[in-house]
């Protein structure tokens, strides 16, 4: 219905992590384990991403571990890595755990933008993106750090130097309205790395994510013109 893949965010738990934050509670829904796995299966989903959300205590370790299960039970691409801790203090770029990952069946790996964790350097990207490569993966680069809220030009700097990387997908995170990144981001991110031409589709009208830009940009405009008065009865025929 919409044309793009479809696909979820399975979160790999390792309860013997050493936790740097107090550990937060993931639904079984959300984790990344046999049931989850086959029922990704059942509806269809074209991906699985392997990662961790804040305070979720998902390890290298059990990312593997996910891998190996996911490869048993689910036909789709499977994404693996982290984009940030995740609360566990462990390498977030480790060129043993990306190699182990790509042997267990990974299609494609994630990890975190250059300026968006602190201490990690283009170097280390560009090495993990050459390995990633040659071992025939593919490498994305992720914005989770809640800067998908930042201004255009972080954005901009962020796309074009995880491009010259060696990135050959770059993720928006989430931080933003109805838990999506800031549309003109989601442009600007795109506009850098491919150019406006390119962001056009092929019949020649725009993408998507200039549609969705538009809506959003109308209703915001339309709730920022009302009125307190004119909200609650909007408020009130709704009720």
């Amino acid at each position: 219905m919409i044309g793009r893949p479809v696909g979820c965010n399975l979160e790999p738990i390792d309860e013997e992590a050493m936790m740097m934050e107090t550990r937060l509670d993931i639904p079984k829904g959300r984790r990344a384990i046999p049931a989850t796995f086959a029922k990704a299966e059942a509806l269809g989903l074209s991906f699985i991403a392997l990662t961790g959300n804040p305070r979720s205590g998902v390890t290298n370790k059990a990312i593997l571990k996910a891998i190996k299960e996911a490869k048993q039970l689910f036909g789709g691409l499977i994404i693996a890595g982290k984009m940030h801790s995740a609360g566990v203090d462990e390498p977030l770029v480790s060129l043993s755990a990306i190699s182990d990952f790509i042997d267990a069946g990974a299609d494609i790996i994630l990890m975190p933008a250059v300026n968006t964790v602190p201490g990690l350097s283009e170097r280390e990207v560009r090495e993990a993106c050459d390995l990633i490569h040659r071992k025939g993966a593919l490498a994305m680069t992720t914005i989770g750090t809640s800067q998908e809220g930042a201004d255009s030009q972080t954005i901009r700097e962020i796309g074009l130097i995880n491009k010259r990387c060696g990135a050959d997908i770059k993720h928006i995170g989430d931080a933003g309205w109805q838990g999506i990144a800031l549309p003109e981001n989601i442009m600007t991110l795109s506009i850098a790395i491919r150019d406006k031409a390119l962001d056009l589709s092929y019949d020649g009208r725009f993408s998507s994510s200039l549609i969705i830009f538009k809506i959003l940009r109308r209703l915001r405009q339309f709730f920022l013109s009302l009125s307190i008065d004119d909200f609650h009865c909007i408020i009130g025929r709704l009720i």
